[in-house]
C-alpha cells in the first residue's frame, strides 16, 4: 500500500518518514537475459547458468543496474501522487550494491522520504529505496531517487 500525497505540503510533511514496502518481484533468467540484450552486457555471471553455477555465487545473478532500474517500478507502489500535473526523474544519489541478487530470488523496495524541498511549481523529493532480497540480511541495492513533482 502506498502513501498518498495530494499537494506540495503533503510531500514536505513526509520528510523523514517511512513510506512502506512494495510487492515482491521475482528475478527470472528471462528478465536478466532481456536486460543483457538491452544493455549489451552479456557477462557469463548473468547469462550462462552452467558456468555461473561454478562461479562465486553458485548461480547467475542480476546485473546491478537491473536491480537499480527496478527502483522506477517500486516508486509508484511506495508513493501515490494525486493532483499531479507532471512528475520527472531528476537523478539518483548514493547508489550502492551491497549484495548480489541470484536468479530465482524475489526483491522488493522499501521506501523512506529522506528529503523534500519546495521548487518553483512543485517539490523535489528524495526517496531512499532499499531493494531487499527475500530471506537475506543485506539488501541488493540502496539508492536515493530524486524526483520532481509539479502540482
Amino acid at each position: 500500500m502506498s502513501v498518498v500525497f495530494e499537494s506540495v505540503d503533503s510531500v514536505l510533511a513526509a520528510k523523514g518518514k517511512t513510506l512502506g514496502v512494495s510487492e515482491w518481484v521475482e528475478i527470472t533468467q528471462e528478465r536478466v537475459n532481456q536486460f543483457a540484450d538491452a544493455t549489451d552486457d552479456h557477462q557469463w555471471i548473468h547469462v550462462d547458468p552452467d558456468k555461473a553455477a561454478q562461479g562465486p555465487f553458485g548461480a547467475t545473478i542480476a546485473h546491478g543496474y537491473l536491480t537499480l532500474s527496478l527502483v522506477s517500478r517500486f516508486l509508484p507502489e511506495l508513493a501515490e501522487l494525486r493532483n499531479l500535473k507532471m512528475g520527472v526523474n531528476y537523478g539518483t544519489d548514493k547508489v550502492r550494491f551491497p549484495n548480489a541478487v541470484k536468479v530465482g530470488s524475489r526483491v522488493r523496495g522499501h521506501g523512506e522520504m529522506i528529503d523534500a524541498q519546495e521548487v518553483k511549481g512543485g517539490v523535489q523529493a528524495t526517496i531512499r529505496v532499499t531493494v531487499e532480497i527475500e530471506g537475506e540480511d543485506k539488501p541488493a541495492c540502496v539508492a536515493d531517487a530524486i524526483s520532481r513533482y509539479y502540482f
